[in-house]
């Protein structure tokens, strides 16, 4: 089982220079392999490899005005080409758009693929051309290093993420749970539990709004930018990063909550993007993070089932099949035509639950995550 420890690093200022020149080198070899597949397919109908990438990379860190490239480990640039290589794969497999332009301004990252080298008795880390980085105290890795990934926050800190082979097994519970997703609560399960929606971002959108105002007035348009504008922004960077690590820090305990207390976990599929086009709740599904949960479960329970997002879950009555056609979005309570008073978050998760367990199509995900697509209902 492949499993990752995130570290931060605590560079020196020569090393955050020679970090930074290696991130930049990484995101021009994407950009400029990048180019070249679209420009040779624009013009001959022809498709470069990565393996015809890489060789013409060879002679390309060559020449005179590119000898810079030299600054960074072999391998970094190569596996930024790889990574080009796994976009197309997943573009032209209908998982994601077509593979764009890095820019400097989003998060920096690259991939040292083999010969991972960490010194737990002086807590450093062997980044190739920069040289031994210290990075702050965490949990001992257990298993056999994979590959490790470096990155850089928008805020300015410095991460690297082993990824090892564990022999420990993962900790699964029993039976099966149906989860219903929401906005009031977070999350509800057919077992009847509870969980609040923390609301981060609602709870710091006034601090948001007077630093982002502040920075707005600093801009200047046309001209370069001021240091006080910089720290403005470095400011509204770091808020940002505080309320997504909060929400990140609470999905991360209640996933790990249900992949260890339930085998089975049933959900819905929600089609996200399509719900934040209705700018009354943009806000508020943004801040539930509810993609990011998804992704969680994928990874840490044993067995997911994933019903449509058709599927009526809210308006079947969970106890004798009665179908409530005119349930409105405001009903959060209703009561069947043979009298049953439903609740309507529980009466979902419920449904859910039992659509789940007639799944019968078995898909695995990249992580090797069992995930099941359940059949769809008949009215």
């Amino acid at each position: 089982m492949l499993k990752s420890i995130k570290y931060e690093l605590n560079p020196t200022k020569s090393q955050s220079k020679k970090l930074n020149q290696s991130f930049g080198n990484c995101r021009f070899v994407y950009n400029w392999a990048l180019d070249k597949k679209i420009k040779a397919y624009q013009e001959d109908k022809k498709t470069l490899s990565c393996f015809d990438l890489m060789k013409e990379l060879t002679s390309f860190k060559k020449k005179e005005d590119f000898e810079w490239l030299n600054l960074s480990g072999s391998q970094q640039l190569q596996q930024s080409i790889s990574n080009l290589d796994k976009a197309f794969s997943n573009f032209f497999r209908a998982k994601k758009g077509f593979p764009k332009f890095k820019s400097k301004h989003s998060k920096q990252s690259f991939r040292i693929p083999q010969d991972v080298k960490i010194n737990f008795d002086e807590y450093k880390f062997f980044i190739p051309k920069v040289g031994w980085v210290k990075f702050f105290k965490d949990k001992h890795i257990e298993g056999t290093i994979k590959f490790a990934t470096v990155s850089k926050s928008t805020t300015g800190r410095y991460f690297v993420s082993i990824t090892f082979e564990s022999t420990q097994q993962r900790k699964t519970g029993n039976g099966a749970v149906g989860v219903d997703l929401g906005i009031k609560h977070l999350a509800i399960t057919s077992d009847g539990e509870f969980f609040e929606n923390q609301k981060y971002l609602r709870q710091n959108l006034n601090k948001l709004k007077k630093e982002q105002r502040s920075l707005s007035r600093k801009f200047q348009k046309g001209k370069e930018q001021s240091n006080n504008y910089r720290k403005q922004r470095l400011r509204v960077a770091k808020l940002h990063e505080k309320i997504s690590n909060q929400r990140k820090d609470y999905l991360h305990k209640l996933t790990t909550y249900l992949a260890t207390t339930y085998e089975t976990v049933c959900i819905e599929d929600f089609a996200v993007g399509n719900m934040v086009k209705n700018h009354n709740l943009a806000l508020s599904i943004n801040d539930c993070g509810w993609g990011m949960f998804r992704q969680m479960l994928e990874y840490k329970v044993k067995d997911l089932r994933v019903i449509g997002r058709f599927e009526p879950s809210s308006k079947i009555c969970n106890v004798c099949g009665d179908v409530n056609q005119n349930l409105k979005l405001s009903d959060r309570d209703w009561v069947c035509s043979n009298g049953h008073q439903l609740n309507r978050d529980l009466n979902a998760a419920l449904n859910i639950k039992k659509f789940g367990l007639r799944a019968s199509t078995l898909q695995h995900n990249v992580s090797g995550c069992a995930v099941r697509v359940a059949e769809p209902h008949r009215l």
